[in-house]
């Protein structure tokens, strides 16, 4: 009888100042078998960043025959650079017996579900979780706080928030944050309890 595979694709998703860079650094630190998948992007190199290890740097034509081709699990173009995350690297690390974790915003989500739809080895992997302040005020605070944006950009900040809380439904989980301590906890309270389903679990040896 096969062995079945119980490696994970965790999606995490928040709305922007939500925490979750923090968080998957943390998982991430925290988890040896955790792994990142290296994002794709068309834009240059900063000082210190390695191809293949920070980012696969590609030209924007790359980029475009790989999004015309369907490599990417999800794909987006923010402040005229485009980040993909290739279904390849995914699945290897996955095959590897590596579990992934992907930070990206709820479009990014929606794509990654959309393609787990249509195949089964993406969806018995897949996990998403939603991260979110318990309200907006309190999301407001915390960019003030971050100090990062003009007020201009706080408030388009918190529009495009809005709309993407809205989605928390879509997700298999919801956190609410609170401090990064307790969102850590609550993160992998959710990872041990998806490594132990049963729908995963090989059976004891008798």
């Amino acid at each position: 009888m096969s062995q079945k595979t119980n490696t994970l694709l965790i999606v995490l998703s928040a709305p922007s100042g939500g925490g979750k860079t923090t968080l998957c650094e943390q998982m991430l630190r925290d988890n040896r078998n955790i792994s990142r998948a290296v994002t794709c992007t068309t834009r240059a190199p900063r000082e210190g960043e390695k191809d293949g290890v920070d980012y696969y740097f590609l030209s924007a034509e790359d980029f475009l025959k790989r999004v015309q081709a369907g490599n990417f699990l999800e794909h987006a173009t923010v402040y005229g650079n485009s980040y993909g995350t290739l279904k390849s690297e995914v699945l290897g690390k996955l095959r590897a017996g590596k579990d992934v974790l992907l930070a990206v915003d709820v479009q990014g989500a929606a794509a990654i579900r959309a393609q787990a739809e249509g195949d089964p080895e993406l969806a018995r992997a897949l996990v998403q979780v939603f991260l979110t302040p318990e309200s907006l005020a309190v999301l407001e605070q915390r960019l003030k706080k971050r100090g990062k944006d003009a007020p201009d950009a706080i408030k388009k900040r918190l529009a495009v928030a809005r709309q993407e809380i809205a989605q928390w439904k879509h997700f298999g989980y919801l956190v609410i944050s609170t401090s990064v301590a307790e969102d850590v906890r609550r993160m992998q309270a959710i990872y041990d309890a998806e490594k132990m389903r049963q729908a995963r679990a090989n059976a004891p040896e008798g």
